[in-house]
C-alpha cells in the first residue's frame, strides 16, 4: 500500500519532469539533432538509447558527451561525421547530453 504522501511526491515529481522533458526536447529540435537522431532508432546517427547504453555505469558521461557533440566527430558511430555544433553554448551541450543519456525522455 502506497502512503499518501508518497504517491503525492511521485504525482509531483512527474508533473515537474513532463515540462523539462519537453524543454529538452525542443532544445534538440531547435538545434536540428532531431534531423539525424532519434529516441529509439538509427537515422542518419545512432538512436539517442544506443548512444546512452554505450555511455552506461561511466561517471563522466555527461562530460563526454557533451564535448563530443560541440567537437563533432567520425568513425565512433559508422562513416557518416557529426558536425561539430560549436556555436552550441556549455550549458546547452551538457543539458543535451544528460537529455540523451537519462532515455531522451
Amino acid at each position: 500500500m502506497t502512503s499518501k504522501p508518497y504517491a503525492l511526491a511521485l504525482s509531483l515529481v512527474a508533473l515537474l519532469a513532463s515540462p523539462l522533458a519537453h524543454a529538452n526536447l525542443a532544445l534538440a529540435q531547435k538545434n536540428s539533432c532531431m534531423a539525424c537522431h532519434a529516441v529509439d532508432k538509427k537515422l542518419v546517427g545512432p538512436a539517442y538509447a544506443e548512444v546512452a547504453k554505450k555511455y552506461a555505469g561511466q561517471a563522466d558521461a555527461v562530460d563526454k558527451l557533451s564535448a563530443s557533440i560541440k567537437a563533432g566527430g567520425s568513425g565512433k558511430w559508422g562513416p557518416v561525421p557529426m558536425p561539430a555544433q560549436a556555436a552550441l553554448s556549455d550549458a546547452d551541450a551538457k543539458t543535451l547530453a544528460a537529455w540523451v543519456l537519462g532515455g531522451a525522455k
